[in-house]
């Protein structure tokens, strides 16, 4: 295979517009894969790369909750083969760091990328986002970034378990481990909260609090498996509180995630948990943020906080059992898709995630 140029969607500068362009595909490294990408998710990390909030390696090519058909394989790549239905992840295991010799693969500290570069035409090197870069007709990434599921799957439901989704869900069921009848709480219902909430249901728990300044959303919510809602723009932080006691005759929840990630949600989950509750922050903080909790507090709440990252998922593991689930309509996987669009409408599709109208927007190539 020589070098191929191929459509794709780039953020050249910090804050501008992003832009269409072509882009340069290598020839595939011994492990490396080229995938033809079917769908990816308009994710809010795509925004905060454009942004300049990730880091400063412009350019940026966009887009990451993807899946496709493997193209074109590597020399030595036996993970996978060519035609393989495949969701993109960007926790490709490495199996040597000393999270995975300790057992713990979910948090890899040397996770695998592409070895080569996509470039811009001119040789520019280009930063794919998480390690992917789906905003195109093709991208090149390691053989242990595709996760191969079933090729029924609707490729826009299907790719979005490469982030959001299995961000939320796996908050729920791997790092809060929400167990039969127990009671949750959910502040933020966007599409990570949203999966949270699905991914309580999905674990059995007998009552799922909805928390959120939107009554539309608040409303959607239920779709996904919400048992109560509460809106939250008029409340003090008290109130919100009582708000969810109330709901759990008077102590509180079992678990409560956090899915915005801002110091008001997260110091409301902490206080908004029985005594020994586990509180799990999965929405991303920014740099600045910062959440007081008096030592005498933490101490007597007593429980867990932990942060979910990626949803503490294994790829391999995970994506191919949820989107059975999904398959058997136990999960609603599809009902993240809120809008299908074009490649070239990546921008709008910003200003729509801003207005908070949708749950997910997906470039359909």
């Amino acid at each position: 295979m020589t070098n191929q140029t191929v459509k794709a969607i780039v953020s050249l500068a910090k804050g501008e517009p992003v832009e269409a362009v072509n882009i340069v595909i290598p020839e595939p490294g011994p492990n490396d894969v080229v995938v033809k990408i079917q769908a990816c998710g308009v994710c809010h990390t795509d925004l905060a790369y454009r942004d300049g909030d990730i880091e400063d390696a412009y350019p940026f090519l966009l887009g990451h909750e993807a899946a496709g058909i493997v193209e074109t394989v590597g020399e030595r790549v036996t993970h996978v083969e060519e035609g393989d239905f495949v969701v993109l992840n960007w926790r490709a295991v490495c199996g040597d760091c000393r999270a995975c010799k300790k057992g713990e693969p979910k948090y890899c500290f040397n996770t695998f990328n592409a070895s080569k570069k996509m470039t811009l035409e001119d040789g520019t090197e280009l930063t794919p986002a998480l390690g992917i870069g789906a905003f195109a007709e093709k991208t090149l990434v390691h053989e242990g970034q595709c996760t191969k599921v079933d090729p029924e799957a609707d490729p826009a439901a299907a790719g979005l378990l490469g982030c959001g989704v299995m961000a939320g869900l796996g908050a729920a069921v791997n790092t809060a481990e929400i167990k039969r009848g127990e009671s949750a709480v959910v502040f933020g219902c966007g599409g990570v909260g949203m999966a949270a909430i699905a991914g309580a249901n999905l674990a059995g728990a007998s009552k799922v609090i909805a928390v959120d300044v939107d009554d539309s959303k608040l409303e959607k919510s239920r779709e996904f498996g919400a048992t109560h809602t509460i809106n939250s723009k008029e409340l003090s932080h008290d109130e919100l509180v009582a708000a969810v006691q109330d709901l759990t005759d008077g102590f509180g929840t079992d678990v409560a995630i956090d899915a915005v990630g801002i110091p008001a949600t997260a110091q409301a989950a902490f206080y908004a948990r029985d005594l020994a509750g586990r509180m799990v922050m999965v929405g991303v903080p920014d740099q600045t943020s910062r959440f007081d909790i008096p030592a005498a507090d933490f101490f007597s709440h007593g429980g867990s906080l932990k942060s979910s990252w990626y949803g503490d998922c294994l790829p391999e593991r995970d994506f191919p059992m949820y989107i059975d689930l999904a398959n058997q309509g136990r999960f609603p996987l599809d009902k993240f898709v809120s809008e299908r669009i074009g490649l070239e409408d990546v921008e709008q599709a910003f200003e729509t995630m801003k207005s908070g109208k949708v749950l997910r927007s997906v470039v359909e190539i």
